[in-house]
């Protein structure tokens, strides 16, 4: 069969990453002006590049810096509320290309995009077992708006995504891992003839350390990456506790709970705090940057049990304090800010850039034209995986599958925090931190309307003919589905990248009243 020829194995994914990098690569430097908070990320990322820390600019630098004057910045330092490796890597692509390179600026945050579509589909196929719907996934995320505009700004939430997707893959992968070496183990318990009702504790579990190397990543670009890592902290503390039950040991008095937890916690954010504090390390080399010299200043320091902290991170702290702060209370109105609670449904997308023109101005052809890069997703492809994910909810409850229980886990860590701050000053992009989680839980049902994917929980059908028909009515379903998505984004695809159309042709894609 053509899904399980080695042909296809390796021609398929490389179609769909080639897709997904002509998407997101395709007149990446248009426009060639700050978009946006690449106003924010850009500028902070250039004087990260050359100061080592962040540090302010004159007034009305955008214009200047696009033009090409990238070194008007100043020594004074400016107050940053997120993390630096995001900007180090924006600040990557402007140290080949060039600040002056809106080029330069972009291409490392595509190129994650790209990258992002790759791990999707390595995790696909493992969590799926299948062929078909690994390249369905991969897909997805690579025609889908959303991923797209994000992967063709220069803002710091796609790589969020892609080191939160990498942490994800490690967990799966390090569940496989510990349910052979706890068979193991307890198989050789029985034979040495120990009682093996509370199991080992293992310590060594690779990628736990890589899942907690990536989630520290996460938290080095903004500090919402925490939340993954405690959640699926809760996660594996949870299914190590669940594979150790068959022993006979009830779940909340399980060695998982009382031997392997502790362990697992020191696998995995010992990792995470020694890479977020790796990534300062330009701050903490430098004495330029905001408050770094703070613990210094008369009175400042600390005192008591404390007071054998070092200075530099007694200033650290007050830093992220300040910082925390600045985050849950920031509520400045903003025309674009969408409430949370609307996220799922897509009510109110954020635009990145809009200009409008007359005939003649800029180009443009017809009577007005507009320019627009909105982070609208595909309609078919959000709306369908947000109904997905609703499904995974009652599914999870109904037949408590892990692949479910594990994918709404990503979901879950990605949303449901910005629930506690309702008021916050918030917006749609945000949600590409959770957007693989939603594709994971469209391919899911996808793969339930093709049939049951291999390995999975649900029992085969017994009725074969009924069974085949039933196959191709999934199948026709699904690729019906997959032809209106790409369909979809061809329409859509000028108002992610920025191209110059006729007004008329931007105001067909404002679908509900709250796009515009």
């Amino acid at each position: 069969m053509l899904a399980t020829s080695r042909w296809f194995r390796w021609a398929g994914p490389l179609a769909v990453l080639v897709l997904a990098a002509i998407l997101r690569l395709w007149n990446l430097g248009h426009p060639r002006e700050l978009v946006f908070d690449e106003t924010f990320y850009v500028k902070d990322a250039w004087t990260l590049f050359n100061n080592g820390y962040e540090s302010t600019w004159p007034d009305k630098a955008d214009a200047l810096f696009a033009a090409g004057q990238a070194n008007i910045f100043l020594s004074d330092p400016s107050f940053v509320v997120h993390p630096p490796l995001g900007k180090w890597l924006i600040a990557l692509g402007m140290a080949f290309w060039g600040a002056d390179s809106s080029w330069g600026w972009r291409i490392v945050t595509a190129l994650i995009g790209v990258l992002a579509v790759a791990v999707l589909m390595l995790i696909a196929r493992r969590l799926f077992g299948s062929t078909v719907l690994m390249l369905i996934a991969g897909f997805l995320l690579a025609i889908d708006g959303h991923a797209i505009v994000m992967s063709r700004v220069a803002l710091l939430d796609n790589s969020v995504m892609f080191f939160a997707l990498l942490g994800f893959g490690a967990v799966l992968l390090d569940r496989d891992w510990h349910a052979a070496r706890l068979a193991a183990s307890l198989a050789r318990r029985r034979d040495a003839g120990v009682e093996p009702a509370w199991g080992p504790t293992l310590w060594w579990r690779p990628w736990l350390l890589a899942a907690g190397l990536a989630f520290g990543l996460t938290s080095s670009v903004k500090w919402s990456g925490f939340y993954f890592l405690a959640a699926f902290g809760v996660y594996v503390v949870v299914v190590d506790a669940l594979a150790r039950r068959p022993a006979g040991v009830p779940f909340w008095l399980s060695a998982a709970l009382l031997k392997q937890a502790p362990a697992n916690f020191l696998l995995l954010v010992p990792v995470a705090a020694a890479t977020f504090l790796a990534s300062w390390t330009g701050w903490f080399v430098t004495r330029g940057g905001y408050y770094r010299d703070w613990a210094e200043t008369a009175g400042a320091a600390w005192t008591g049990a404390f007071s054998w902290v070092p200075l530099p991170l007694q200033s650290f702290w007050h830093y992220q304090v300040a910082a925390y702060g600045y985050h849950v209370n920031v509520e400045t109105p903003h025309p674009y800010q969408a409430n949370p609670l609307t996220w799922l449904f897509m009510i109110r997308p954020t635009s990145m850039y809009f200009r409008s023109s007359s005939v003649g101005e800029n180009g443009c052809g017809f009577t007005s034209c507009a320019e627009a890069i909105t982070g609208i997703g595909n309609p078919i492809i959000w709306w369908a995986a947000t109904l997905a994910a609703f499904y995974l909810v009652y599914r999870l409850a109904r037949y408590r599958q892990w692949r479910v229980g594990l994918i709404l886990t990503g979901l879950a860590a990605g949303y449901l925090p910005w629930l506690m701050y309702l008021n916050r000053t918030v917006f749609q992009f945000y949600t590409i931190a959770f957007e693989p989680y939603l594709i994971l839980g469209l391919t899911f049902v996808i793969g339930l309307l093709l049939g049951e994917p291999r390995g999975s929980d649900g029992a085969p059908v017994a009725d074969e003919e009924r069974a085949a028909r039933r196959r191709l009515a999934g199948i026709r379903v699904v690729v019906i589905f997959l032809a209106m998505a790409a369909l979809v984004s061809a329409f859509f695809y000028p108002l992610w990248t920025g191209m110059q159309t006729p007004f008329l042709f931007w105001q067909l894609h404002i679908w509900l009243p709250s796009w515009r």
